[in-house]
C-alpha cells in the first residue's frame, strides 16, 4: 500500500517508471515541498535556483530529474552527462550513493571524486566511462587540467550547496569548471539561502531561472514544534559544566556539538570523555581515515556524542540525530539553520539547545528575527534537578523490575531483615543502593554558584526577567497521556524509532506525540490521551528494532 501512494506521488510528476518504482522501493511515499516545486520545471528542461533548508529531501529533488533526463545507459558508450558539484567529501559520496540507488534500473554508472580517495582507482573508473560525476570543486578541477575528466557531453550541471562551496572559498574553482561546460545544458543551483553572492552566481551561470523557495517551517496555532529550541544562559567559564547538567537532563541518544575553533572541539571532548560520556571530535585537522573511523562509530552508535567544527560538520548527513547543541550562539542566523536542519528531520522530533552568554541576548533576537520562531529561554538544570531526574528514572526501574517478576529469590532476604527492621526503610534503603549504582555515588551533588544565580536576560518576548527564576523543565500539556514502552538506550531505541512505531502501528500523526524520554532500559512517551488506549493496544506484542514491545500506562 505505500508503495502505490509513493507511485501515485512520483508519477503525477511525470518521472520515468523506473524511477517512480526506484522511490517507491526506498519507502517515498509522497514528494516533499521541495520535489513537488522544483522537479516539474527540471523534467521541462528549465534551470532552477532553489531555496531549502537542510534535510527537505534536495538530493532528489534534483538526482530524479537528472536521471530521468540521461535515460536508460548505454554501457558500452558511457560519458559524462550529469555533473553534480558539492562542497565537501562526506556529500559527494553520500549524493552518489543516493543517484546510484535512484538510478539503479536505469543502469547509470556514478562516480564520486573527491580530495582523500585514490586518484588511481578515480582514473580507472573514468577510463572505464561513467553517465554522472558527484565531486568536490577541488578535485574535479585537477582532474580537468590532467585531461582525465571529460565534460563536453556534459547535459545538466547541479550545483549543491551552493552557498557552502562559496563559504569555503570555491568560487574561483566554480567559475574554472563552468567555463568547461558546453553553453547547451541546463543548470540546477540548491542552497539553504540565497544571499546577494548567490544571486550572482545564479545570473552568471543560469538562464531564466525558475525560483522555488520553500520558506522555514513555522508551527500552527496550537501545534507543538517539531524542534524544540532552547537557549541556556551561562557564564563562559562553567559552559563545560552546565553542558553536561543539560546533558544528563536530556539524555540525547545521538547529538552533535558545535564549537568554533579545533582548538575548543578537542578541549571539549576531552573534557565530556573525562565526565563519562562518549563523545568524539571531528574537524579539518583530522585525516580522511580519521573522520571516516569517528562517523562509523557515531553512526554505530558507540559514541553517542559528535563535537565539530561547522566546516567539519558540513556535508554529514546522520539519521535520527536527536540533538544539536550550539556551544556559542552561531554567527550569523543563516549559521544556525543550517545547524538545528540536522535534527527534527523527515517528521521526527529533534532538540536545538543553544548556550549562551548575558551578553549574546542581541545575537538571539536575531536569530528569532530570521527564523520567526521562539527560542525559549531557560535556566541551567541545577544539582536538585538532576538528583530529582535521577529519582525518577530509579523508581521506573524499579516499576519494571516489579512488573518482570522473578523476585522470589530476593525475598528471603527482605523476610530475613522485616524480622527486626521496619519494611519501609528497607525499600528505602533499596532505593538507595540503586540511586547509587546509577550515579557512582551517594554524596550530594554540590551546586555551580554562577549557574544556580543567573544576570537578567532578555526573554523571547524582550521582556528583562531573571533566568534562575523560570522553571528548568516543561510542564506537561493537559490533554497528553504518558505510556510506559520496556525498550530503551541498551536495545539502541531512539526517538525516530518510537515516533515510527507509534506513527505507523497505530495510524496517528506524529503531531499527537509528545515528549520522549529514553532511559538505559525502557522509555516513556506522551501521546494525545485520547489515543492513549489506541497506542497500547497496537503496540502490543510488536517489536521495535527486533525486540518485542511491552507497553502500558505509565504510573
Amino acid at each position: 500500500m505505500t508503495e502505490q501512494r509513493g507511485a501515485d506521488g512520483f508519477g503525477a510528476l511525470g518521472l520515468d517508471p523506473a524511477l517512480v518504482s526506484a522511490a517507491a522501493s526506498l519507502g517515498y511515499e509522497e514528494p516533499t515541498a521541495i520535489q513537488r516545486e522544483a522537479i516539474p520545471p527540471l523534467l521541462l528542461g528549465r534551470d532552477v535556483l532553489g531555496q531549502a533548508a537542510t534535510g527537505t529531501g534536495k538530493t532528489a529533488a534534483f538526482a530524479l530529474p537528472l536521471l530521468h533526463r540521461i535515460g536508460k545507459s548505454d554501457g558500452a558508450q558511457r560519458r559524462v552527462r550529469g555533473l553534480v558539484l558539492v562542497p565537501t567529501r562526506e556529500l559527494a559520496v553520500q549524493v552518489a550513493e543516493a543517484v546510484h540507488k535512484y538510478g539503479r534500473l536505469l543502469d547509470v554508472a556514478v562516480l564520486p571524486i573527491y580530495g582523500g580517495q585514490s586518484v588511481g582507482q578515480q582514473l580507472r573508473t573514468l577510463k572505464r566511462g561513467v553517465d554522472v560525476v558527484v565531486a568536490t570543486p577541488g578535485r574535479a578541477l585537477d582532474h580537468i587540467r590532467r585531461g582525465t575528466l571529460d565534460l563536453s557531453g556534459v547535459e545538466v550541471l547541479v550545483l549543491d550547496e551552493a552557498d557552502e562551496m562559496l563559504d569555503m572559498g570555491f568560487a574561483e574553482e566554480l567559475e574554472a569548471i563552468v567555463d568547461t561546460l558546453p553553453e547547451e545544458r541546463q543548470t540546477a543551483l540548491f542552497s539553504a539561502t540565497v544571499a546577494p553572492r548567490i544571486h550572482s552566481i545564479s545570473k552568471r551561470y543560469l538562464r531564466e531561472p525558475v525560483r522555488v523557495t520553500i520558506a522555514n517551517e513555522t508551527t500552527a496555532a496550537g501545534k507543538k514544534p517539531r524542534v524544540r529550541e532552547v537557549a541556556y544562559v551561562v557564564q563562559r567559564a562553567y559552559k563545560v559544566a552546565a553542558l553536561a547538567r543539560v546533558i544528563d537532563m536530556e539524555s540525547p541518544t545521538s547529538a552533535i556539538i558545535f564549537c568554533r575553533t579545533r582548538t575548543e572541539v578537542d578541549e571539549l571532548s576531552e573534557s565530556l570523555g573525562a565526565r563519562g560520556y562518549q563523545a568524539e571530535a571531528i574537524h579539518g585537522g583530522l585525516s580522511q581515515e580519521q573522520r571516516d573511523r569517528v562517523l562509523r562509530r557515531f553512526r554505530e552508535g558507540v559514541s553517542e556524542i559528535l563535537v565539530a567544527t561547522d566546516v567539519a560538520a558540513r556535508g554529514l548527513d546522520i539519521e535520527h540525530l536527536s540533538h544539536v547543541v550550539n556551544y556559542d550562539v552561531p554567527s550569523s542566523p543563516d549559521a544556525y539553520v543550517h545547524r538545528v536542519g540536522r535534527t527534527g528531520r523527515a517528521g521526527r522530533e529533534g532538540v536545538a539547545i543553544t548556550l549562551t552568554e548575558a551578553r549574546e541576548h542581541r545575537l538571539l533576537r536575531n536569530i528569532e528575527q530570521h527564523t520567526k520562531r521562539k527560542i525559549s529561554v531557560e535556566s541551567v538544570p541545577t544539582a536538585h534537578d538532576l538528583r530529582a531526574r535521577r529519582l525518577e528514572l530509579t523508581s521506573a526501574a524499579l516499576e519494571e523490575a516489579l512488573d518482570s517478576g522473578g523476585l522470589e529469590k530476593y525475598r528471603t532476604v527482605v523476610e530475613a531483615l522485616g524480622a527486626t527492621r521496619d519494611i519501609l526503610d528497607i525499600a528505602a534503603a533499596a532505593v538507595k543502593l540503586a540511586d547509587q549504582s546509577r550515579d557512582g555515588s551517594d554524596k550530594d551533588e554540590p551546586d555551580i554558584p554562577a549557574i544556580a544565580v543567573l544576570p537578567p536576560v532578555l526573554t523571547p518576548k524582550g521582556a528583562r526577567t531573571n533566568a534562575a527564576q523560570r522553571p528548568a523543565r516543561r510542564t506537561n500539556s493537559e490533554d497528553m497521556t504518558k505510556i510506559w514502552i520496556g525498550l530503551g538506550r541498551s536495545a539502541r531505541v531512539g526517538p525516530g524509532d518510537l515516533v515510527g512505531a507509534i506513527a505507523n502501528e497505530a495510524r496517528i500523526n506524529s503531531r499527537e506525540i509528545g515528549a520522549i524520554d529514553i532511559a538505559d532500559n525502557f522509555s516513556i512517551v506522551e501521546v494525545s490521551s485520547s489515543k492513549a488506549a489506541a497506542v497500547i493496544a497496537a503496540l502490543r506484542g510488536k517489536s521495535i528494532r527486533g525486540k518485542k514491545v511491552s507497553i502500558r500506562l505509565d504510573r
